[in-house]
C-alpha cells in the first residue's frame, strides 16, 4: 500500500485491434530437455518411481508438462550435443555404451535416446526440435539422424528404426545446426567462418533429403560475447538462403544490491532481438534477398551462473557421476516476475521471434522440480509461463505504456510498467500481460478498450506477487507462491482498471458480452 498522503502512481496504455504485431506463434512456448544433471534421469524418466508408466516416464512430470503448456521441446542439448553420438541411444538398452560427457563432466548411460524421447514427446503432446552435433561430427551424422527420424522405409536407418519398434517416421520438422559453437567452452568450438561453411554444407545436404525442413543456424551464445553481431553476420553471409532461423541464447541473474536492473532484464532481451534482426536484415540487403531470417530464442531463463561457476571450482575433477545435481536453482517471487517480463518481450517480437525454448524443463534451472522416488512440484516461474501459454491467442497487439520511470545501474531509466496484449477476434477475447517493476509502490493501471467497438467483461484475472520477494516453492511447501485473483479489476466506460502491486506480474482475460 502507499504511505498515507502519498499519491498512487498511475500508468496507462491503449489497446486497438488495428495495431497488430504478428500472430501468436505456439512455438514461443517451447522448453528444453538436455542430458544434463537430473533433467532426463529422475526428471522426465525414472523407472520404479510410483508414478512411472511402462516406459519409465514419470507421469507426475508429464502432467505438469502438459499443464505448463509447452508446445515444442529442444533436444538433446545444449552443450551435451556437441559430443553426443546419437546411435549410442538406440537398440537394446542393455547393449548401449556408457560414455563420458565432457560438457558437464559426468557419465551418460544412454538409457534414454531418440526412440525413448520421441515416445515421451508423444505422451506430452509436444513437437520436437532436434539439435544436431556439429561440434565433433558433421554432415554425415546429420543426414543419418534425419534418415533415422524421418525416412519412411527401405533404407538401412529407416529399417533400423522400424526394427527398434517405430514403424512410421517421427516427422521432425525443425533442426538446430549445432549449439553455441561460438563459445570457447564448446566441444568443437569454431570460428564464424569455419562454422558458417559447415552449417551451410549441412543445411544444403539436409534440404537435398527434405526441402521443407526448418533449419536453425547457431547465433551468439549471449549478447556480451566479443564476437556478437560479427558472428551472426559472417554465419548468415554463408547460410542465408539455406536456413530459416538464427538462434539467440540469454540468461539473466540478480546482482547483489541491484534488484532494479534484474527486474528490467527484458530491456536487454529487447535489445538482443533487435540487434540480431538488424544484423540479419543487413546481410539480406547485401545479398539482395527477399527472404527474412527469423529468430529462434531457443535458450532463455533466469540462472544464477555465479553460483554455478563457484560449484565447478569446488568440484572434484576425478569424479564422473551419473545424473548429478547440477544448477537446481530455487526460484523466488522476483525470478517469476522477471520470467513473466521475458515472455512479454518474446511476444512483443512475434514478427521475428517465432520459436523460443525456456531452459530447461525439469530440475536444471527449471519451472518443474522433482525428487527421486518423491514428488514433483511447480516452481514460482512455472506460473507466468503456464498462464501466458494458455491465454495468449490470436494476434499480438502493439502496446506503448505511459507511466513512471525508475533508475537502473545497467539500463538507465526504464518504465516501471511493461506489457503486451493479444486479441483473438474469432473468440472475441483480449488477454493482457503486465509487470510492475517498481519495488515500493502499487500502480493504478488504466487500459482504454474503445477501439474494439464492443463491450467486455473480465473472465479471469491473475497476479503473482508477495511481500516477501524471497518466497519460493519447495518440496515441503509446493504452493507457497501461487497466482491469486488480481486486485480491483473493473471495466467502466470501456476502460479496464486494475492495481499492480510492487514487483508483480499480472494477466487478465477479457471476453465480449
Amino acid at each position: 500500500m502507499t504511505t498515507q498522503g502519498e499519491p498512487l502512481l498511475s500508468a496507462s496504455f491503449r489497446l486497438d485491434p488495428a495495431f497488430t504485431v504478428a500472430p501468436v506463434s505456439r512455438r514461443t512456448f517451447g522448453s528444453f530437455v538436455e542430458h544434463m544433471g537430473r533433467c532426463v534421469y529422475t526428471g522426465i524418466y525414472e523407472p520404479g518411481h510410483p508414478t512411472a508408466d511402462t516406459d519409465g516416464f514419470r507421469q507426475d512430470v508429464l502432467a505438469l508438462t502438459r499443464e505448463l503448456g509447452v508446445s515444442v521441446v529442444r533436444y538433446p542439448g545444449g552443450n551435451f550435443v556437441s559430443g553426443y553420438r546419437w546411435e549410442d541411444g538406440i537398440g537394446p538398452v542393455a547393449e548401449r555404451p556408457v560414455r563420458r560427457d565432457l560438457a558437464w563432466h559426468c557419465l551418460e548411460t544412454n538409457e534414454v535416446g531418440i526412440d525413448e524421447f520421441m515416445r515421451w514427446a508423444g505422451k506430452a503432446g509436444v513437437e520436437v526440435i532436434y539439435a544436431l552435433n556439429l561440434g565433433t561430427r558433421g554432415i554425415q551424422e546429420a543426414l543419418d539422424v534425419h534418415e533415422y527420424l524421418n525416412h519412411p522405409d527401405r533404407t538401412r536407418l529407416a529399417e533400423l528404426r522400424r526394427s527398434n519398434g517405430t514403424d512410421k517416421p517421427y516427422g521432425v520438422r525443425m533442426f538446430c545446426l549445432g549449439n553455441e559453437l561460438d563459445g570457447p567452452w564448446q566441444t568443437g568450438h569454431k570460428t564464424a567462418h569455419e562454422y558458417g561453411r559447415l552449417a551451410a554444407e549441412t543445411a544444403n545436404a539436409l534440404r537435398s533429403a527434405d526441402p521443407d525442413l526448418e533449419l536453425v543456424a547457431v547465433g551468439s551464445s549471449n549478447s556480451s560475447m566479443t564476437t556478437f553481431a560479427a558472428w551472426e553476420a559472417e554465419v548468415l553471409e554463408q547460410t542465408y538462403e539455406a536456413v530459416d532461423y538464427i538462434s539467440a541464447h540469454a540468461y539473466y541473474e540478480p546482482v547483489e544490491g541491484d534488484i532494479a536492473s534484474f527486474l528490467a532484464s527484458s530491456v536487454d532481451m529487447d535489445h538482443f532481438v533487435e540487434r540480431v534482426v538488424a544484423t540479419a536484415d543487413s546481410v539480406g540487403a547485401r545479398l539482395k534477398s527477399t527472404k527474412r531470417i527469423m529468430v529462434s530464442f531457443d535458450e532463455w531463463n533466469v540462472w544464477r551462473q555465479a553460483d554455478f561457476q563457484s560449484g565447478i571450482t569446488a568440484a572434484d575433477p576425478s569424479e564422473w557421476a551419473v545424473a548429478p545435481r547440477v544448477i537446481e536453482d530455487r526460484y523466488d517471487v522476483t525470478d517469476a516476475v522477471v520470467v513473466g517480463s521475458l515472455l512479454i518481450s518474446l511476444l512483443r517480437h512475434s514478427d521475428r521471434v517465432t520459436a523460443a525454448c525456456q531452459a530447461q524443463l525439469v530440475n536444471v534451472i527449471a519451472p518443474i522440480r522433482s525428487e527421486p522416488g518423491g514428488p514433483a512440484w511447480r516452481q514460482t516461474i512455472f506460473h507466468p509461463f503456464a498462464i501466458t501459454s494458455r491465454l495468449a491467442r490470436g494476434q499480438v497487439l502493439r502496446v506503448e505504456p505511459h507511466g513512471p520511470l525508475y533508475d537502473t545501474a545497467r539500463f538507465g531509466e526504464v518504465p516501471m510498467v511493461d506489457a503486451v496484449a493479444t486479441y483473438d477476434a474469432e473468440a472475441g477475447e483480449v488477454s493482457v500481460f503486465v509487470v510492475n517493476r517498481g519495488q515500493d509502490q502499487p500502480i493504478s493501471l488504466t487500459v482504454p478498450l474503445g477501439g474494439f467497438g464492443g463491450t467486455f467483461e473480465v473472465a479471469e484475472s491473475w497476479t503473482l506477487a508477495d511481500p516477501d520477494l524471497s518466497a519460493a516453492n519447495t518440496e515441503d511447501e509446493p504452493d507457497r507462491v501461487v497466482p491469486v485473483e488480481a486486485s480491483g479489476v473493473t471495466i467502466t466506460d470501456e476502460e479496464l482498471r486494475l492495481e499492480l502491486p510492487p514487483v508483480s506480474w499480472s494477466a487478465i482475460r477479457l471476453v465480449t458480452r
